[in-house]
């Protein structure tokens, strides 16, 4: 969504739009703690500002959003680069990986020195 096509339409359509992008993009990122704070960031936001009623300070904080998640689409491009293991908490694989015959050619020890 262009800053442009942002200005054209209805302030609450706008806002709920800005919102679930926000969340959207804030999954794509591959370290837990940063997909974890970008939901958490979105969310107290949001909050903060449900009672503005004032459209001309609507819109200002709808174009503040806008660039946030174009920072948060470079910022995960950039976590992209840099994958590590999933930790416990995110569930699933636990540091292993299966060969084609479906064996496991590499456990990762956790927990030694």
């Amino acid at each position: 969504m262009s800053i442009v096509s942002a200005l054209k339409g209805d302030l609450p359509q706008q806002a709920r739009s800005l919102y679930r992008q926000l969340l959207r993009q804030g999954e794509r990122f591959e370290n837990y703690g940063f997909r974890e704070y970008a939901k958490r960031r979105t969310r107290d936001a949001f909050r903060e500002h449900m009672s503005a009623q004032d459209p001309r300070e609507i819109q200002g904080l709808i174009q503040k959003g806008l660039k946030e998640l174009q920072v948060m689409k470079r910022q995960t491009v950039i976590s992209q680069f840099y994958q590590l293991d999933r930790l416990v908490v995110e569930g699933g694989m636990s540091g292993k990986q299966t060969g084609k015959s479906g064996d496991v050619t590499r456990q990762k020890d956790t927990g030694w020195d």
